[in-house]
């Protein structure tokens, strides 16, 4: 551990912590990047507390975390109660890691440059409220939907290599009647082996399909009941289901005053167009980047718009005879959903959990 020199307590300093799942490493740095000290923490509620009073010497500017939303969720929360300016900071790229190597204190000293240079300026979400609950129950639906997915796919799979009588009752049958069909196969292990276990394998299964499909129902309604009274208005949108809604909602976060203007938003949700020009030519890519889900989500609002919303065929109609490809069509749409979302949340402060 290494102290800060007691000449430069009353400096004002920046600070960058690397977050693990069991010690956060705090690094100070003074306004010119020089290396004032660092020491490591606990990740536990008495860590955060020491931490804290470490920092309480000092004239703290600001505060950049690693991984705000996974190891360093508790330790951001206990900073901004305590009533520190904290920065969301992503990891040093793999060419300063090269170049610097790789340690705890050097990447809570990168951290802290990262803030003090002005790089790193994200705040983080909050995580204490509606939409930190609406988040949960989200992942843990979709989640269970993968799941469902694969244990489908698996009971096709023994199927198609099951013995041949018992796949010529089976394979003609609808999903639903399959599953249900499998769930009253009564295995007999006096049989031959193969049937015994196709049957044993299909069973088991359908049982899966079946309670998954359960928990599935349940965490819908939920999500429902949690979302309803923060996102009735963007709901009401044209293409906007509650799968989208939650993720979009996901997105912004509690604190929806961290993303500042629609172009930020569309930019987080890789919707925005980033300039590829050079010499005398300019255009523009394709971003690659930005938050998948909620660019899923964006896609899913237009995909659906196309089929349903009158306004959006009249443009599909118009740009298509500017010579504009439907997928080129589509990436404005997502743009001017982007939009459309961005006003209807900042808009709407969303109401914090009792």
């Amino acid at each position: 551990m290494t102290k800060p020199p007691s000449e430069s307590s009353a400096d004002r300093v920046f600070v960058g912590i690397d977050t693990h799942k069991h010690v956060h490493h705090a690094a100070l740095i003074d306004p010119i990047g020089r290396h004032l000290g660092d020491c490591p923490f606990d990740a536990t509620a008495v860590g955060y507390q020491a931490l804290i009073d470490w920092l309480a010497d000092h004239e703290v500017v600001t505060v950049g975390v690693e991984g705000t939303g996974s190891y360093g969720a508790g330790l951001t929360q206990a900073l901004t109660a305590a009533g520190y300016t904290v920065i969301d900071v992503d990891r040093p790229d793999r060419k300063a890691r090269r170049a610097n190597g790789k340690s705890d204190p050097v990447d809570a000293y990168a951290a802290a440059t990262a803030v003090a240079s002005g790089r790193a300026t994200t705040t983080p979400k909050t995580r204490d409220g509606a939409v930190e609950a609406i988040r949960l129950v989200h992942n843990a639906r979709r989640q269970a939907v993968t799941m469902r997915a694969t244990a489908i796919t698996e009971l096709k799979a023994v199927l198609l290599t099951a013995p041949s009588e018992l796949r010529e009752q089976l394979a003609p049958l609808t999903r639903a009647a399959l599953i249900t069909r499998c769930l009253r196969l009564r295995p007999d292990p006096t049989n031959d082996p193969v049937p015994y276990a196709a049957k044993l394998a299909l069973r088991s299964t359908a049982r899966r399909i079946t309670a998954l499909t359960t928990e599935i129902d349940e965490l819908q309604s939920a999500l429902e009941e949690l979302l309803h009274p923060v996102a009735e208005d963007l709901l009401a949108l044209p293409g906007v289901g509650t799968d989208s809604a939650a993720q979009l909602l996901v997105a912004f976060g509690d604190n929806p005053v961290r993303i500042t203007s629609p172009a930020k938003f569309a930019h987080l949700c890789g919707a925005a167009p980033i300039h590829a020009s050079s010499g005398t030519r300019t255009r523009y890519r394709l971003n690659r980047g930005g938050n998948r889900q909620a660019n899923r989500a964006l896609h899913t609002i237009v995909t659906t718009r196309l089929r349903t919303d009158e306004r959006t065929r009249a443009y599909l109609a118009r740009r298509t005879t500017e010579g504009k490809t439907r997928r080129e069509i589509t990436r404005c749409l997502k743009r001017y959903v982007a939009r459309e979302i961005y006003h209807h949340i900042a808009a709407t402060p969303v109401p914090l959990a009792a």
